[in-house]
């Protein structure tokens, strides 16, 4: 049992001590936000903040966010009241097959918590982990841009 706060709420997911913070996410957490991509931290699409940094979920063991805060993209806003980020990645139309979105987003969030208006070279820099194979990235670069206006 690993018991932490994910997207604002205490939760206590009863885990097998092997899991990755991944399989506790969508397994027993029941979120299909972040994804498996590569299992190797080469891909960002399981990408979620632990105390607001990005961390990748499929090689942190569950058990090392005990006491900690998780969020996921389920956790960043709702479809009634959305992030702006993810109101400016849907007037941007940044997605393609939107995959990798998940992981995108949680790392630009963690991004504009640190700085409010990054240049393209700070977007670029904090995006670096994540591959998007749908080659979405301008659209989403002007996605993160709108987002700090």
């Amino acid at each position: 049992m690993v018991q932490f706060t994910l997207n604002g709420a205490v939760v206590a997911l009863e885990v097998p001590d092997e899991a990755s913070l991944l399989q506790a996410l969508r397994g027993p957490g029941g979120l299909s936000g972040p994804r498996f991509g590569c299992g190797n931290e080469l891909c960002g699409c399981c990408m979620v903040l632990v105390e607001g940094v990005p961390r990748y979920a499929c090689t942190l063991g569950a058990g090392a966010v005990a006491g900690l805060a998780v969020v996921t993209v389920e956790g960043l806003g709702t479809p009634e009241a959305p992030h702006p980020l993810q109101a400016a990645f849907l007037a941007e139309q940044a997605g393609q097959c939107g995959y990798c979105l998940s992981g995108i987003l949680v790392s630009a969030a963690a991004l504009l918590e640190r700085d409010r208006s990054p240049d393209e070279d700070a977007i670029r820099a904090a995006l670096e982990p994540h591959l998007c194979r749908c080659g979405s990235h301008n659209r989403i670069i002007r996605a993160i841009q709108g987002a700090t206006t």
